[in-house]
């Protein structure tokens, strides 16, 4: 028997007792136009809209389509969608159980009711990242000469999961991460949805925003998360989903943190408090309540970054690469494996030697300019390249270092007014020390008078 998205009988005893399958199930939408978020992927004459039969056949049919984007964003959904809409035959195979020997027997189904009956077959393969390059082989006669029409769903960037020639034979469609706002309304739907909790219970605003916090932008774990929490409040004969009985529920406690407030500022400002206070569990204690609390990832890497040079500068010259290195990782992976970046550059920052030299000095140099003492530049040191500069005395006199046994000449570089100005303080803090050692050494061999 050829396998089926939906087999007639898993069908049929949902009809008979929906309330009997996950909330998540009951809510899966039923046409494109209930489908939550991916407004970019639903516009008229998109690739989805000819797949449920809003475009002929022929040589401008639709398109076979590869589905990439986080769990629970709606690639299943989507494909469910057009399994109820398509007047299409349509199969569904899982890259988790199946092989080379499935994929013919769909392919060959495919040709025999093309040839038989005119009918169409569209396939969904969900997991196709967990196909071999041989499996995903097996797949091209059908997909280049139409003999059906293939959706794929994968988590992992098809760009490395997904052979060349496959991609170049199908559309790619990026499914975005939902938005509280999508959430938000999906809930509010199946509160009141008769296929949903049908008003059993109502959802106040704080519970919302916690829940909103857990799904993370996954439709399925916010709509089961809503569905305990319900069952718990219904079964305790409250009508309302306390903040409280959601915790009970979902086993994780909400964080008071308010991320356009001053929540978000105060603990913020603490992470790197404690950073520079190399406390290191108080660091990650601070971290954890920004990451539970759906802070963006990017925001946090931003404030390391400033830390690193702020607070560590030249103490730990690794520091600062730390820092840019994990957030250019949580750019491109997100949450939740950002989390785990993130806890690396923050027990990196926070263990690091630190100094504030670098921080001082570039704060006294800009008083300086504020304050007007800025000066000529120094003849021997302006541009000489042009003509005519030679006469006004540019470049006159200048020394090239590099001419010099120890690389360094003794001349004047600053401005009249600030040429015995000392800006850098160098700490004798962890890799700090040889700086310290390279200032006290260069400004002697610069003729500079000791401060």
């Amino acid at each position: 028997m050829e396998p089926d998205l939906f087999t007639a009988a898993a069908e049929e005893r949902q009809e008979k007792d929906p309330a009997g399958s996950p909330l998540a199930v009951r809510m899966r939408p039923r046409t494109l136009d209930e489908v939550v978020g991916q407004q970019h992927l639903l516009k008229p004459g998109s690739p989805l809209r000819r797949l449920v039969g809003e475009a002929t056949g022929g040589p401008a049919g639709p398109s076979s389509v590869i589905l990439w984007g986080p769990p629970g964003t709606g690639k299943t959904t989507l494909a469910y969608v057009v399994s109820k809409a398509t007047n299409k035959r349509f199969v569904e195979l899982s890259a988790i159980t199946a092989g080379v020997k499935e994929v013919r027997a769909v392919i060959e189904g495919a040709r025999r009711a093309t040839g038989g009956y005119g009918k169409e077959t569209v396939l969904f393969l969900d997991e196709i990242h967990r196909f071999s390059k041989a499996q995903q082989d097996s797949l091209l006669p059908a997909v280049e000469n139409r003999w059906v029409t293939l959706i794929a769903a994968t988590t992992e960037n098809p760009y490395f999961s997904v052979i060349s020639p496959l991609l170049s034979r199908s559309l790619l469609l990026t499914l975005e991460p939902l938005t509280d706002d999508d959430l938000r309304g999906l809930l509010r739907r199946a509160l009141g949805d008769d296929r949903g909790l049908k008003d059993a219970v109502t959802l106040p605003e704080d519970t919302e925003d916690h829940l909103l916090r857990i799904a993370g932008g996954d439709a399925r774990r916010a709509l089961t998360a809503l569905e305990a929490a319900a069952g718990a409040a219904l079964d305790k004969g409250e009508a309302e989903i306390s903040l409280t009985t959601l915790e009970e529920t979902v086993d994780r406690a909400a964080v008071k943190y308010d991320r356009d407030g001053d929540q978000h500022y105060d603990v913020a400002s603490a992470l790197i408090k404690s950073i520079r206070g190399s406390d290191v569990d108080a660091a990650l204690h601070y971290l954890a309540r920004m990451i539970e609390a759906g802070e963006d990832p990017r925001f946090i890497a931003r404030r390391l970054m400033i830390s690193a040079s702020e607070d560590i500068g030249l103490a730990d010259p690794q520091a600062l690469p730390i820092a840019v290195a994990a957030a250019q990782a949580v750019a491109m992976i997100g949450f939740p494996e950002a989390a785990l970046t993130l806890s690396h550059a923050t027990i990196a920052l926070a263990l690091a030697p630190k100094s504030n030299a670098a921080t001082m000095a570039i704060g006294a140099a800009m008083e300086d300019v504020r304050k007007g003492l800025a000066g000529s530049v120094p003849p021997h040191l302006r541009d000489g390249h042009y003509k005519g500069a030679a006469k006004l005395g540019h470049a006159q006199g200048y020394v090239y270092p590099h001419d010099l046994p120890e690389g360094i000449a003794e001349q004047q570089y600053a401005p009249d007014a600030l040429k015995d100005r000392e800006y850098y303080a160098p700490t004798r803090h962890g890799a700090e020390a040889r700086y310290a050692d390279a200032v006290e050494w260069t400004r002697a061999h610069l003729g500079r008078k000791r401060s």
